[in-house]
């Protein structure tokens, strides 16, 4: 601590104090660490992927996931703060994800941190792992030079989450917190999810929605008519079961498909997972029904997020998690947000999937407002953010 504190008065006193805070990241299946200044600097971000643990699955297993975190966090964080060039003496406080998220691999994460602030009499800092993902895209704004507006609508989707907040900043206090009011979400799989759902069912590599996306752009997008998803109360709502639900039962009746269905899966099997090996075993039909699948997921997701946007008269609109990596998503955003008159962001798209930095970056906000976590912090699997918003019940 002492050391901590002298460190601390001598950036101070040679005028380039800056506050550096460890994120730990574990809510699902990447075990993240990052070193962030002052909430918009990323001195350091490492993350160690689990994807081929859980790829003969077709999706993330808990419980594997909770090993390979056990596993990964203590050379993940010693790269992270060796990558930063400091000590652990010199971080001035510790973000760690408390929620939402996989219990288990929380409680990874979350342990961890634990001891370390004890260990190091290190304040400890509690972060909602959604809340992160706002903080995703201004990092990336600060490092383009790029302004970004208050009020925001903010889309995080992802393979866990499809929700839409309206983002609010503190005019008085640029430092604060934001405040959140919850518009919208999925009522069943999340957008992600149902990528990884039709990659299975089609034999294509998982995580389904790089390969989708790639896949996506040979085919006909207008080939296989979906429809529009029609929800009953909260207009901003989602569900993608249906769609989902339509893939399977386009593939039922066309069994002519089965046989290059199973040469992809030969193919996977053999560890041939690249998008062009894929296409080459994909008939045009398959590729208009990926391109169709896609074009309809990226349509409900543009159209109710700016939808929204609208009502709530907000000046920017984020797009953040996981699945706005998606070439599509982000030329549709920004071709129509540019039509209604939205400046829409997103991050780059090493900080759109799970990564530590987004958790130190929302850790500053918190930890310059006084928050502090206490030894009695336990994961939240079901952490909710901010409150829902009564204007949407329509």
């Amino acid at each position: 601590m002492l050391t901590s504190q002298k460190n601390h008065k001598t950036r101070e006193r040679e005028g380039c104090l800056t506050t550096r805070i460890l994120g730990i990241e574990s809510s699902c299946d990447e075990t993240a660490a990052a070193v962030v200044a002052d909430g918009v600097k990323i001195l350091s971000s490492v993350v160690a992927s689990q994807i081929d643990v859980h790829r003969k699955y077709g999706g993330v297993v808990p419980e594997l996931a909770s090993r390979e975190h056990l596993r990964q966090i203590a050379p993940v964080v010693r790269e992270a703060i060796e990558q930063a060039n400091m000590t652990l003496a010199d971080v001035d406080a510790i973000g760690v994800t408390q929620g939402p998220g996989l219990v288990g691999s929380l409680l990874v994460g979350l342990t961890y941190g634990k001891v370390l602030a004890l260990a190091l009499n290190k304040p400890l800092v509690a972060v909602n792992h959604l809340e992160g993902h706002v903080h995703a895209v201004l990092l990336e704004a600060h490092l383009t030079g790029r302004t970004l507006k208050f009020p925001a609508m903010c889309l995080i989707v992802s393979g866990g989450h499809t929700l839409l907040y309206r983002v609010e900043s503190d005019a008085r206090n640029s430092a604060a917190p934001f405040s959140y009011a919850r518009i919208g979400g999925t009522r069943d799989d999340a957008a992600g999810e149902a990528y990884d759902k039709v990659a299975k069912m089609l034999a294509l590599s998982y995580p389904g929605g790089p390969v989708i996306d790639k896949l996506a752009a040979h085919g006909n997008p207008d080939a296989v008519r979906f429809g529009s998803t029609k929800i009953r109360g909260n207009p901003y709502d989602f569900s993608f079961s249906g769609i989902k639900t339509a893939v399977l039962y386009y593939l039922r009746k066309r069994p002519e498909l089965q046989p290059e269905i199973a040469a992809r899966q030969n193919a996977l099997a053999n560890g041939e997972r690249g998008a062009e090996q894929l296409r080459a075993l994909s008939s045009s039909t398959t590729l208009d029904l990926i391109a169709s699948f896609q074009h309809a997921v990226v349509e409900d997701l543009v159209k109710r997020t700016l939808a929204a946007s609208e009502q709530f008269a907000v000046q920017s609109v984020l797009v953040s998690g996981g699945v706005a990596a998606n070439g599509e998503l982000r030329t549709r955003f920004e071709a129509e947000g540019k039509k209604r008159g939205f400046e829409v962001f997103f991050p780059s798209r090493p900080l759109s999937t799970d990564n530590a930095a987004m958790i130190a970056a929302a850790a500053f906000a918190r930890f310059s407002a006084g928050e502090r976590a206490d030894a009695a912090l336990n994961a939240a699997p079901h952490f909710p953010l901010g409150i829902t918003s009564p204007d949407t019940g329509k």
